[in-house]
C-alpha cells in the first residue's frame, strides 16, 4: 500500500492510494467499500503514528477484495501529483552518505566510527518540485547541474535523543529524493577570497528553485522492515548514470535519525535525505541540460520523473 497526494480536475489536494500507473483517490474506495475515513489535505495522519493509519490499513485491506476495483483507478496522466509533504518543517539532507560517492569525487571515506554524517538544509517552500514538474537549470549558473537520487525518509512522531535501536518507530514511510545540485556555483566572480567561500558555494549551489524533486509516493514506514535493503537507480534519457544499494550507507538510516536527534528536535512531517551514492555527472563531467529527463527510481517506492528546461 503505496500513498499519494493528488489534484483531480475541478478537486483541491486529496490523498490516494497510489499503483506505478494508476491512482485511487481514498474518498473513492472509501465509498466503493461503505466506510468512512476521515480525509484532509496531509498523508501524515494517514502514516504510521498517525491517528488515521490503522482505518487507512484496514481500508486497503478491504478493497483489495472488492469487486470492481478496476473503475476507480484513474489513469496516473489524469492526475497531478503532488510533493507527498509539501510543507515539511525541516528539509534535511546528508551529504557523503555513501563511500563510492565520496571516492569519485576525490575524496576518502574514513570509517563510521571516526566520522559523523554532514548535514545541510535546502528552502522547502522554492525547491521541493513535484513528480512531473520541471527542474529548471538556472540562468546565472547553466553549465553543472547535477543530480542525485536519495532514499528520503518522512518523520511521523516528535523524538528527540532516540537510540538507533528505537530510531525507525519514529518514521511514517520513505519517498525518493533528486538532489539537484550546481556543482560550480560561484558568486561573485569578482570577489576576494575567503577560507570558507568553497563551502558555501557548494551549499549555494543546492538552494536554486526547483533543485529538490520528491514523490512519486510515500511507502509506510511499517511496510518496510529495513530501509537498507532498497536498490536505487538514476536515469537520464533512458542511461542508467546511478546504481546502488541502501546497503551501501556508511551512516543507516537508524542511525542518521539517531545523530539528528541527538542535538535537533525531530517533529511529524520532518523530512530527511540520506545522501546519494556514486554516480553523479560531475565524476563524469556530464551534467544536465534542457530537454533531457531524470528519472529516480527506488526499489517498492516507485519512479521520480522529472523533465529539465532552461530558466526564462
Amino acid at each position: 500500500m503505496r500513498l499519494c497526494l493528488i489534484r483531480t480536475e475541478g478537486s483541491g489536494l486529496k490523498p490516494g492510494f497510489f499503483g506505478d500507473e494508476w491512482v485511487i483517490p481514498l474518498d473513492t474506495a472509501a465509498r466503493h467499500v461503505g466506510t468512512d475515513i476521515p480525509l484532509g489535505d496531509s498523508l501524515l495522519p494517514l502514516l504510521p503514528g498517525g491517528q488515521a493509519a490503522e482505518t487507512v490499513r484496514q481500508l486497503a485491506e478491504r478493497l483489495a477484495t472488492a469487486d470492481g476495483i478496476d473503475r476507480l483507478r484513474l489513469p496516473i496522466d489524469s492526475v497531478s501529483l503532488e510533493v507527498p509533504v509539501p510543507n515539511p518543517g525541516k528539509l534535511l539532507l546528508l551529504a557523503g552518505n555513501y563511500a563510492e560517492h565520496i571516492r569519485e569525487g576525490g575524496g576518502h571515506a574514513e570509517q563510521r566510527i571516526r566520522t559523523f554524517p554532514y548535514v545541510f538544509m535546502k528552502p522547502p517552500a522554492t525547491t521541493l518540485t513535484r513528480p512531473g514538474e520541471a527542474v529548471v537549470i538556472p540562468a546565472l549558473s547553466p553549465e553543472h547541474i547535477d543530480w542525485e537520487v536519495e532514499l528520503g525518509v518522512i518523520i511521523g512522531r516528535t523524538c528527540r535523543s532516540v537510540s538507533e535501536a528505537d530510531a525507525l518507530k519514529y518514521i511514517a514511510g520513505y519517498t525518493i529524493v533528486n538532489d539537484i545540485s550546481d556543482r560550480r556555483f560561484q558568486p561573485n566572480s569578482e570577489r576576494t577570497e575567503r577560507p570558507k567561500d568553497g563551502f558555501f558555494d557548494w551549499l549555494h549551489g543546492k538552494w536554486h528553485d526547483t533543485f529538490c524533486p520528491m514523490g512519486p509516493c510515500v511507502l509506510p514506514a511499517d511496510e518496510l522492515d529495513d530501509p537498507q535493503t532498497l536498490d536505487l537507480t538514476l536515469r537520464v534519457n533512458g542511461t542508467v548514470e546511478q546504481d546502488a544499494s541502501t546497503s551501501q550507507m556508511i551512516f543507516p538510516v537508524a542511525g542518521i535519525v539517531e545523530f539528528v536527534s541527538s542535538f535537533v528536535t525531530l517533529r511529524a512531517g520532518d523530512v530527511i535525505s540520506t545522501g546519494t551514492p556514486s554516480g553523479v555527472g560531475s565524476a563524469k563531467g556530464k551534467y544536465l541540460r534542457p530537454g533531457d529527463t531524470l528519472e529516480a527510481q527506488i526499489e517498492r517506492i516507485g519512479t521520480l520523473r522529472n523533465p529539465v528546461v532552461s530558466e526564462g
